[in-house]
């Protein structure tokens, strides 16, 4: 007896998720039913563990819509809706991420069953989390991919026909997002895939002329400027960079990235701007940014840069042994807040007292710790002792600080804040006999009722270190070093300006410790090449929580945060130095998602 379509189907998924080749369904004449792709996206849905019986759909409420995208296939598909309007088809457009940003058209009833199966805009439709489906394959496979049926790894699915078509950049090469058409298995039409394959076409010719246009206007502006100024000069935007002789030396690629951003959030309200900004290697340059293009629709900016003689790092070969001591224990970064723990790490260290190293878990505080150490004596030893084992045995804990007191070398106590209370007393009594810098102890922060808490009582020299996410452009100056040391490849992997810029406008509550994790696992699927966007973990593709006019909305959010970083976490004086009242303050906390729990500082309110 011959099996039906469906049934081959669910036999050769089941096979295929059973390890087996899925090559005999038991049925000779239904042999070669499944195409090979399938056959390959179900065994890529096996591996990463999706069931044919899930629901769930990953689902942003807020995010940022890749305009380039949406400028180009807007009218496309707005044309393409009104042709089918009412009709058995629906329009979906997803981003490089498989993340639905637009659905347009199809009857009521298609739209309320998309709906209640989450197929809609902020829904993400890549093959780890939803299986094998129009929009996530095209991505998998880069190239147009049709899905109908029981051809779905999921099971609620089945009732659809999908084709999605991979869009991508004529210029770049980047896959840009996925154009798919969605449509009941009845409905389906021999006319879907040309009609889907011709309007991807138009958009990608639509993505030439808009690039096109932008980058002539950049090189227009690039030109002018370059005729009237002997600075260095960058004309650059997302894509695009182009430099002078003097900026080519001057400008390392971990800078576009730093650059463009730095412009996007001085710009956010203005179209002309002059101030300082530090490039790599601790380089200060006054720039001049001009925004290019037309309001609203900028295509990019021009930067003017000149060298501040007083602050500009050494060149060549004193910039080569700078470049070489990085991963020996140097604080970089090149925000106000690292600049400000750098102030104040040279201010402990003239102090001469024990120190206290504060911050939150994966700030770094164990290498600030060992930085004080390697400053205050290079080449002596160090001996770790964490605090949280002295529960385990407290007397011979107790005898392992007091020997490391007693010996050559510096003592760092890690955790401190969670020592046994057992102990809290002895030890308080053995660090007030310490009175020079070669004890180091680092805790969360102050404050407490517990016995612990008064430990920290005998360290009144303290720094903290600020949060990752109040220091987003000190990625382009960790990422070298984390890779470096958590890679045994040579050269050391770099990350592309848009990866760059990506991992800056995330929240990091994991840290330094986190970033270095995303880093290792981005280089690993690197292969030893440039980390692109593509290379990350899927969850840290996206900077959730920004939407709308993406560069407002994020001069806004790190302005607040960097005046807060600046102040200490007192809101009172953060409001003063932002020019707002206090009760602004708190209302552009909410409005940008700023958990005022998280920050540092002794002001509450």
């Amino acid at each position: 007896m011959r099996m039906h379509r469906r049934d081959v189907m669910r036999t050769h998924r089941e096979l295929v998720l059973g390890g087996d080749d899925g090559q005999d369904t038991g049925d000779p004449a239904a042999r070669g039913t499944v195409r090979d792709e399938i056959v390959s996206s179900w065994r890529r849905c096996r591996l990463v563990g999706v069931t044919t019986s899930g629901e769930d759909v990953p689902y942003q409420a807020e995010f940022e819509r890749p305009n380039r995208l949406l400028r180009a296939a807007d009218p496309v598909i707005g044309r393409l809706a009104d042709q089918i309007d009412d009709g058995p088809a629906t329009i979906l457009l997803a981003d490089s991420d498989a993340q639905i940003i637009d659905r347009r058209a199809g009857r009521r009833e298609l739209a309320n069953a998309l709906d209640r199966l989450l197929v809609a805009p902020g829904f993400t439709y890549a093959e780890e989390f939803t299986g094998t489906n129009g929009i996530g394959s095209a991505l998998e496979e880069c190239r147009p991919f049709v899905v109908s049926g029981a051809e779905h790894f999921r099971d609620n699915l089945q009732q659809f026909t999908c084709m999605g078509s991979p869009i991508r950049h004529p210029v770049t090469g980047r896959v840009e997002g996925v154009l798919d058409v969605t449509c009941r298995v009845e409905d389906r039409h021999e006319l879907l895939a040309p009609l889907v394959l011709a309007a991807v076409r138009e958009i990608e010719a639509r993505m030439v002329a808009d690039a096109s246009r932008r980058e002539q206007m950049l090189l227009d502006r690039f030109v002018r400027a370059g005729r009237r100024s002997t600075a260095a000069v960058v004309s650059l935007n997302e894509d695009v960079v182009i430099a002078n002789t003097a900026a080519a030396g001057l400008v390392e690629l971990s800078d576009q990235a730093v650059l463009w951003d730095w412009a996007c959030r001085i710009l956010g309200t203005r179209d002309e701007f002059t101030g300082d900004i530090r490039l790599s290697n601790d380089v200060v340059v006054q720039a001049r940014a001009t925004r290019v293009g037309e309001r609203g629709a900028t295509a990019g900016v021009v930067i003017e840069m000149r060298p501040q003689p007083d602050r500009a790092a050494p060149s060549g070969r004193t910039r080569q042994r700078a470049r070489a001591g990085a991963g020996e224990g140097r604080l970089v970064g090149r925000s106000v807040a690292s600049s400000r723990l750098r102030d104040a790490v040279d201010a402990a260290l003239a102090a001469g007292r024990p120190l206290l190293v504060c911050g939150e878990p994966g700030a770094g505080k164990l290498f600030v710790a060992t930085h004080v150490h390697g400053r205050r004596a290079p080449g002596e030893p160090v001996t770790v002792l964490d605090a949280v084992l002295s529960a385990d045995d407290p007397t011979g804990w107790l005898g392992r600080l007091t020997d490391a007191l007693d010996g050559p070398g510096g003592v760092v106590l890690r955790h401190l804040d969670q020592l046994a209370p057992a102990v809290a007393a002895r030890v308080a009594a053995v660090v007030e006999q310490v009175t020079t810098a070669r004890l180091v102890v680092t805790a969360r922060h102050r404050g407490g009722a517990g016995a612990a808490s008064r430990v920290l009582d005998h360290f009144p020299v303290s720094v903290t270190v600020p949060p990752l996410r109040f220091r987003g452009e000190d990625i382009a100056d960790l990422a070298p070093l984390l890779l470096g040391a958590g890679s045994s490849r040579r050269p050391v992997p770099r990350l592309q300006p848009g990866t760059l810029r990506t991992l800056a406008a995330l929240d990091w509550p994991g840290n330094v410790r986190e970033l270095g994790a995303v880093l290792c696992t981005a280089a690993v699927c690197s292969l030893g090449s440039d980390i692109g966007h593509r290379h990350l973990p899927p969850e840290y593709r996206s900077p959730g929580g920004r939407s709308g006019p993406s560069s407002l909305l994020r001069a806004e959010r790190d302005t607040v945060l960097e005046a807060l970083a600046e102040t200490g976490g007192n809101k009172v004086a953060a409001a003063e130095r932002l020019g707002v009242a206090r009760s602004t303050l708190y209302r552009k906390l909410r409005q940008l998602g700023i958990d005022d729990h998280r920050l540092p500082g002794a002001d509450p309110g």
